[in-house]
C-alpha cells in the first residue's frame, strides 16, 4: 500500500457553505499517484468543517446555511465560551456536528463522488481566516 499526503491551505472566507472540489482535485494532481483506494480530507480546526452534499444547485449551500443558523443559534446566553465573539461556541457545534474529516473512495486514479457530490468547506465563522486542510491518498 502507498501512502500520500498533501497540504491544502484554503483562503479566509465568510460564514457559509463552499465547494472545494476542485481546489481538493488540484492539490491531489493527476495522476494521484494511486489508482485505487481512498483519499482521507481532514481540516485542522474547530470552528469550520467538511460535508459531501449537492454540486449543482447553489441554494442547497443557503439552505445549509440557513438550517445550521437555526439550529444552533448565536448569543445563547446558556453558552459559557464566548471568548472570541458570539459566533464562536456556535461555530464550534457546528464543527462538530457535520465533522472534521471526509473519506472518498478513489478508483481510476480519481475521486470517485457521485454526478452531483461536491465537497464542501463549511465556514461557521464570520471571519475565520484561513483553513487548512491535510489530504492523504492510501491505496496502490
Amino acid at each position: 500500500m502507498k501512502i500520500i499526503q498533501k497540504n491544502l491551505t484554503l483562503p479566509p472566507k465568510r460564514r457559509g457553505f463552499y465547494l472545494i472540489t476542485r481546489e481538493v482535485e488540484k492539490a491531489l494532481g493527476y495522476p494521484m499517484g494511486i489508482q485505487n483506494g481512498f483519499c482521507q480530507v481532514f481540516i485542522q480546526h474547530t470552528s469550520a468543517s467538511l460535508t459531501i452534499n449537492e454540486n449543482a444547485d447553489p441554494t442547497v449551500r443557503m439552505d445549509f446555511e440557513t438550517y445550521f443558523d437555526k439550529a444552533v443559534v448565536e448569543d445563547d446566553p446558556d453558552y459559557r465560551h464566548n471568548y472570541e465573539g458570539s459566533d464562536d461556541m456556535p461555530a464550534h457545534l457546528k464543527a462538530s456536528i457535520l465533522g472534521c474529516s471526509l473519506m472518498i473512495p478513489v478508483q481510476n486514479g480519481r475521486l470517485a463522488l457521485g454526478i452531483w457530490q461536491g465537497i464542501y468547506l463549511c465556514e461557521h465563522r464570520n471571519a475565520g481566516g484561513s483553513r487548512s486542510l491535510i489530504l492523504t491518498l492510501m491505496g496502490a
